[in-house]
C-alpha cells in the first residue's frame, strides 16, 4: 500500500542519512561512556560530547561550550529553563512571568504548574497576524518579573517574533530572556548574542536530527543564569541534568546541527519555492483560502 505525502515536518523530519552514517559508529563501535574518562573508549565519547556543544554553540553564537547542556528534547528544555529559573528568581522576590497565550504545551503546561505553586503569570495575546508584540510584553513588566518566555517561530502557523526587540527590552528591565527555538534553530540565523536571549531551547528532531535529543542554552555571564535542576544523580552536565549522555543521539545532533548551518540559505530558498508552489496550486483550485501566519 502506498504512503500518504508526508507534509508534517513542524512535528518531526526524517533523520537525514549523513546524520544516521556519524550515530552508527557511536551505536556499535565507539559505544563508550563519555562519563568514564579513564579509558579510551570513554575519552573517544567524550571528545565527541565535547565537539557537538562547540558545532551547537556556533550556530547559535554562544560565548562557551559550557553554556549548552544537552537534555531529551526542547521539552525538557523548556521544563528546565522555566522552572529550574523560576525556582532561583523566587529566592530574589522575582516570582512574575511574562510569556504568550499561543507557546507550545512544552512551555504553557509549565506555566501552569508555577501558577499553581504561586507564581503570577501573564499570558500576552497575540495580534491578528499572530505576532506576540514586544510592546504588549513590556507594558506587561512589573517589579517582580523574573522571566519572559515568548518561542521564535510558531509551530502551528509559521510567524516568526521579533525575538531581538523582546530580547532588548528584558535587558533594558533586567528580566532573563527565555526563546523556545524549536521551530527555528537550524532554520534561520540564530544569535543570542545580538537578540540578547539568556535561555534558548533546542530539539533535534526539527532538523533532520534525532528524536530524543535536545540542548538547553544558558548564558553565563552578563547576566550569570542561575538554574535549579529538576532531576539528581551522578552529576552530569555540572549536575544541571544528570544520567548517561546519550552520545549517538548528541553526535546525530551536532551532524544536523553543521549540515543545518551550511545549508540554510539554500534550504530556506527550496522551501520558500515549494511553499509557493503549494500555496498557488492550492488557491487556483480554493480561491477563498487564506494563508496564516
Amino acid at each position: 500500500m502506498k504512503k500518504p505525502i508526508y507534509l508534517d515536518y513542524h512535528a518531526t523530519t526524517p533523520v537525514d542519512p549523513r546524520v544516521f552514517d556519524v550515530m552508527k559508529k557511536f551505536f556499535l563501535e565507539d559505544f563508550g561512556n563519555p562519563g568514564s574518562n579513564s579509558h579510551e573508549y570513554g575519552d573517544i565519547a567524550a571528545k565527541a560530547v565535547s565537539e557537538a556543544r562547540k558545532e551547537i554553540g556556533i550556530v547559535i553564537n554562544s560565548l562557551a561550550p559550557s553554556e549548552v547542556v544537552f537534555v531529551s528534547g526542547a521539552t525538557e528544555a523548556n521544563n528546565l529553563a522555566i522552572h529550574g529559573t523560576a525556582i532561583k528568581l523566587k529566592e530574589a522576590g522575582k516570582t512574575h512571568i511574562i510569556t504568550s497565550s499561543i507557546e507550545h504545551k512544552a512551555v504553557l503546561d509549565v506555566t501552569d504548574e508555577l501558577e499553581r505553586q504561586g507564581f503570577q503569570l501573564t499570558y500576552v495575546n497575540p495580534n491578528p497576524e499572530g505576532v506576540t508584540d514586544p510592546q504588549e510584553i513590556e507594558r506587561a513588566i512589573t517589579p517582580k518579573t523574573g522571566l519572559i518566555s515568548i518561542m521564535h517561530a510558531n509551530n502551528e502557523i509559521g510567524i516568526i517574533n521579533d525575538v531581538k526587540r523582546i530580547g532588548e527590552i528584558a535587558e533594558k528591565h533586567g528580566v532573563l530572556f527565555h526563546c523556545d527555538a524549536a521551530q527555528s534553530f537550524g532554520k534561520i540565523p540564530i544569535d543570542v548574542q545580538e537578540m540578547n536571549v539568556h535561555l534558548l531551547s533546542i530539539s533535534g528532531h526539527k532538523v533532520y536530527g534525532p528524536k530524543g535529543v535536545g540542548a538547553l542554552y544558558f548564558r553565563k555571564k552578563n547576566p550569570k543564569v542561575e538554574i535549579e535542576p529538576l532531576l539528581f544523580g551522578g552529576g552530569q552536565e555540572r549536575g544541571l541534568r544528570p544520567g548517561t549522555l546519550a552520545t549517538p543521539l548528541i553526535a546525530g545532533l551536532a551532524e544536523a546541527s553543521r549540515i543545518a548551518r551550511e545549508e540554510m540559505a539554500s534550504e530556506g530558498s527550496r522551501l520558500q519555492e515549494l511553499k509557493n508552489y503549494l500555496f498557488n496550486g492550492l488557491i487556483e483550485k480554493c480561491p477563498d483560502i487564506v494563508l496564516n501566519g
